[in-house]
């Protein structure tokens, strides 16, 4: 949520520029302010990311973590601001060359894979949990 905590400072800051003269003194003043802000929102952004993926990469051996499309996500879903903030696709790159320089696993799963549709003991496919709602069930097949 960084970028929603600097969003009014940086609208003020942006708003400031806009009004001032091309070409002037105070103009590139106020823009170097307004690039100051966009940076430490993207250092803050990268630092709590590089964190946690320290964090998972040192707790766990191998790691999944389903393929999203973050951009469908940003548009379709009511938080698109958020969606864009949380930096979805620097975490990945991130934790990926820490499990690997640690020699640990990470695997990416499909978007489209049944996940909570399949049976982790015996492979079977309940065609019943195409509704999300349901967390659990009993696999008719391993009892």
């Amino acid at each position: 949520r960084y970028y929603r905590n600097a969003e009014k400072k940086l609208a003020r800051e942006q708003r400031k520029l806009s009004k001032m003269q091309k070409g002037s003194n105070n103009r590139n003043k106020q823009r170097l302010k307004v690039a100051k802000l966009h940076e430490k929102v993207s250092n803050q952004r990268k630092d709590f990311l590089h964190k946690q993926s320290r964090q998972i990469a040192n707790a766990y051996d191998c790691i999944c973590i389903e393929d999203l499309d973050m951009k469908a996500m940003s548009r379709s879903l009511k938080f698109g601001k958020s969606v864009s903030d949380n930096g979805w696709g620097m975490f990945t790159t991130f934790l990926k060359y820490k499990l690997e320089e640690q020699g640990k696993k990470l695997v990416k799963v499909g978007r489209f894979f049944a996940s909570s549709q399949t049976c982790s003991v015996c492979g079977y496919k309940n065609a019943k949990t195409k509704n999300l709602a349901i967390r659990e069930w009993d696999c008719p097949q391993c009892g």
